[in-house]
């Protein structure tokens, strides 16, 4: 119990310093206590985090600040989200950071929340009556959280204004794919010189030329994961399938690596690549790379590479297998900072909630662990010491 109490206060006093950072985006006393309320009870050990449980761990009588918080108040999500983002950047900012971007669904009952109709959720495995976020993850050495969020809108929505407006989204609210989305997200990033060099997604988002060609046309280098029915130019063909490209390549082309640790330990394939649009500029590449599976073969998936002349596979591999960070991101975030645990319906109140589910504080109180247990394990360095051979 006492490492759970140091927790909750260590918790406490940096959803503290957070709050500090946007409590002049609220105008008047009410909303700035509960909004701090609100994200000290997303992080509370609570067996359920509902409206009243939340008013009763900030000792409200009832729900009703917290659901004007979420429902009524003015206040603008995407401006705290801004000095969120800032937080983050502050205290993890690295220019080697990998931007990620995926979705998760939430699965809802009814069909009045914003977003909500039948619909595949990756989460579930299976098409569910759900909602459906598209986010920004910000991975780097010393931690990954996330840093942008959108909730997606089916046509079975945008073509519907009443339904749209009975849900508080506003007629300029018109229809945009997942990808869409990404692209916006990816922009704002660049836009607000948020430090990074790689951008990674699945081959949801991957497949789309489009955002590929509008990446490279901004020299951002990326790795993104496409089906194998994906095309390139080659040497000998336009439109060359991707997974054409290896069966006939020499064993020696093939790396069997790791891109990292998974649920179940190191996740362990080979790797190779072969080079696309090979008249390109000098100074950059583009690859098409293959993962196959050590046990099973046949089991091959495919990434398209735009990067540095210079890059070696082994950083194309972690790059690729960095993808995986939103993944935790995710059930971090759902399990210990209550990112699931809404009961808004209205399409403000969603990113509301989005915003305030504070994941990023969790990553920095975890960085700065991890720093303090490094220096505790470093052997202090001196700089009288010397070899004795070093007067020789």
């Amino acid at each position: 119990m006492g490492g759970d109490l140091a927790d909750v206060r260590l918790w406490a006093g940096e959803l503290d310093v957070l709050h500090e950072r946007f409590v002049h985006r609220f105008n008047r006393e009410e909303p700035r206590r509960s909004a701090l309320a609100y994200m000290r009870g997303l992080v509370a050990p609570l067996e359920r985090k509902n409206g009243w449980t939340l008013a009763e761990e900030a000792g409200h009588a009832g729900p009703d600040r917290i659901q004007r918080l979420l429902n009524r108040i003015e206040w603008d999500a995407d401006e705290v989200l801004d000095d969120v983002r800032d937080y983050v950047v502050e205290h993890l900012g690295d220019r080697d950071a990998v931007l990620i971007v995926d979705d998760t669904g939430f699965l809802k009952k009814g069909v009045r929340s914003a977003g909500v109709q039948r619909q595949y959720s990756g989460t579930a495995g299976r098409t569910e009556n759900c909602q459906i976020g598209v986010f920004l993850a910000y991975a780097t050495a010393r931690g990954r959280t996330l840093i942008d969020r959108r909730l997606y809108l089916p046509t079975s929505w945008t073509d519907d204004r009443d339904r749209c407006r009975r849900a508080g989204i506003d007629d300029s609210v018109a229809f945009e794919t997942k990808v869409a989305m990404a692209k916006a997200m990816v922009r704002r990033a660049v836009a607000d010189k948020v430090p990074f060099s790689w951008v990674t997604a699945d081959a949801a988002y991957g497949y789309s030329k489009g955002w590929r060609f509008e990446l490279e046309q901004a020299d951002v280098f990326h790795i993104m994961a496409t089906t194998r029915h994906d095309t390139v130019v080659t040497r000998w063909s336009i439109d060359h399938p991707v997974h054409d490209l290896f069966p006939g390549l020499p064993r020696q082309k093939w790396k069997r690596r790791s891109c990292g640790e998974g649920a179940h330990g190191r996740r362990i394939f080979d790797w190779a690549r072969v080079e696309a649009r090979p008249w390109h500029r000098e100074d950059r590449r583009h690859w098409v790379l293959a993962r196959r599976s050590v046990s099973r073969p046949e089991d091959i998936s495919y990434y398209i590479a735009y990067c540095p002349a210079d890059t070696r596979l082994d950083e194309l591999i972690r790059i690729a297998g960095s993808r995986w960070a939103v993944e935790e991101c995710f059930q971090t975030a759902k399990q210990e900072c209550g990112l699931d645990d809404y009961q808004v319906r209205r399409y403000p109140g969603w990113h509301r909630h989005m915003t305030l589910a504070t994941h990023a504080c969790l990553t920095v109180l975890r960085a700065r662990q991890l720093d303090t247990d490094k220096a505790e394990t470093d052997p202090p360095s001196s700089s009288t010491s010397a070899s004795p051979k070093s007067d020789a």
